[in-house]
């Protein structure tokens, strides 16, 4: 498609084309006003069954080494799983998961994972898999507090408790699994399905 010819100056403005901006304008704004609203409810339940799956195979392992290895599939699972229904979500519902609140979203949401990559590598390192799930479980928390001041208003609620969940993980490290399926399976599921309810999947 060939781009509109601009008008010479002192020539009118087609009325056509100052509608066409307009409207590109009034869109513009509303994304950038507006929530994220693509937060998969279902998904973020398959989430939670993934973690309750996880859990017990976890505390289950003779080694810290193979105990965080089952932690590590069932997150990239879970990743994958989010991925792909926000992106189903976002297409459904004609919003964009890269522009206006969904970036806003994934940029406030980004930071505490990449933090906590960085301190799983650093704590297993140092032997240290005990703190991993009051670790994980508060950074997560951290994350979604962050990005839900751009989402519906259950997610900053949702992140709270994931960072309760996560200070009591770091005081009691020996229910550190528990505290993992209370908050990755129990609230995920939880969420999930009202989220799902209340937002359209």
């Amino acid at each position: 498609m060939s781009a509109r010819r601009r008008p010479e100056p002192g020539q009118p403005i087609a009325l056509s084309d100052r509608a066409i901006e307009d409207v590109q304008y009034i869109r513009t704004t509303m994304e950038r006003a507006g929530s994220f609203t693509a937060v998969p409810g279902r998904g973020g339940a398959a989430m939670g069954v993934a973690a309750l799956i996880a859990a017990p195979i976890a505390s289950g392992q003779p080694t810290s080494h193979r105990w965080l290895a089952v932690w590590l599939a069932a997150a990239v699972l879970a990743i994958g799983i989010g991925v792909w229904t926000i992106r189903a979500k976002a297409r459904r519902t004609g919003t964009s998961a890269l522009r206006g609140p969904g970036r806003k979203f994934a940029l406030a949401f980004a930071p505490p994972l990449a933090a906590g990559a960085a301190l799983t590598a650093a704590l297993a390192a140092a032997d240290a898999h005990a703190l991993l799930p009051g670790t994980w479980l508060l950074l997560y928390g951290a994350g979604v507090t962050a990005a839900g001041a751009f989402s519906v208003p259950v997610i900053p609620a949702l992140g709270g408790a994931f960072m309760l969940l996560g200070a009591a993980a770091l005081a009691a490290p020996a229910f550190g699994d528990l505290l993992m399926a209370a908050g990755f399976g129990v609230l995920q599921i939880g969420f999930g399905l009202l989220i799902a309810r209340r937002y359209g999947g």
